[in-house]
């Protein structure tokens, strides 16, 4: 493979010592620049595929951004491969649509735990294994929402891979699977939908390494079939900022 020719990791193409132990990973690239504003000193790493890697320093620590694209295949393998690179403490930071109906545009939402309706993390873990985020990691982005004054949910949220398999269930050949497993979902209080979640958890576990999650509500579906206000809401920096004051509140906490 070109990259391990090199010392490059294959898909991310950052070598050892490029990235930080903390990584932030949304999955749009186009995110990576707005989060590294956020850092000092910070210079693009990496720019391959959807893996876009920005380095900079919070508190003087050093620590990154890396984007994984859409769903759990690629982000598993962003996560394998800043794992080899050096990193340890991960937070995504994505978006997400509300669940629950007290989940409304424009909240975060924090996860526990995931479900996972995805095929990635089947790789890794029999069915049987929760994907659940590391407790240090949901604890500070949780103490980091309320510092902000965000309006914030905690819970367990639903991780697929089809987009649409959400939102046109009814077109679907297994319909009556989606739909039945989604009013399951709803009845044990899940409290969004997203698609990387799940896979980083597992993958965070067989790695022995910290993942948590936070995500924007961009709208939700449910709200808006009760007739009740669910305006489209698009800016991330809520979640953004979620995890730059988490990542410092670990990084105090490590040290």
């Amino acid at each position: 493979m070109k990259y391990a020719e090199e010392g490059l990791q294959y898909h991310i193409g950052v070598r050892t010592g490029e990235v930080g132990k903390y990584v932030i990973m949304p999955g749009d690239p186009k995110r990576c620049e707005k989060i590294a504003n956020h850092f000092d000193n910070a210079i693009l790493v990496a720019d391959n595929r959807e893996f876009i890697t920005y380095t900079g320093y919070l508190d003087g620590v050093k620590v990154s951004v890396t984007s994984t694209g859409i769903g759990g295949p690629s982000a598993a393998i962003a996560m394998e491969e800043l794992v080899k690179a050096g990193a340890d403490t991960f937070i995504r930071v994505g978006t997400c649509g509300g669940m629950d109906l007290d989940v409304q545009s424009g909240d975060v939402v924090i996860a526990t735990g995931a479900i996972r309706m995805e095929g990635t993390s089947k790789e890794y873990a029999p069915i049987e294994f929760p994907a659940v985020a590391d407790l240090s990691v949901a604890n500070a982005l949780a103490a980091s929402a309320g510092k902000l004054g965000y309006r914030c949910h905690t819970g367990v949220v639903e991780c697929k891979d089809s987009f649409y398999g959400q939102h046109e269930p009814e077109k679907m050949p297994v319909s009556y699977e989606l739909l039945n497993k989604w009013n399951a979902w709803l009845r044990l209080g899940c409290k969004a939908s997203e698609m990387e979640s799940a896979a980083l958890f597992v993958v965070g576990s067989y790695l022995k390494v910290r993942v948590g999650s936070v995500f924007l509500v961009v709208a939700n579906q449910e709200r808006e079939k009760q007739g009740l206000a669910n305006e489209v809401v698009h800016d991330t920096e809520k979640a953004i900022t979620t995890a730059v004051e988490a990542l410092r509140m670990l990084i105090k906490e490590d040290a």
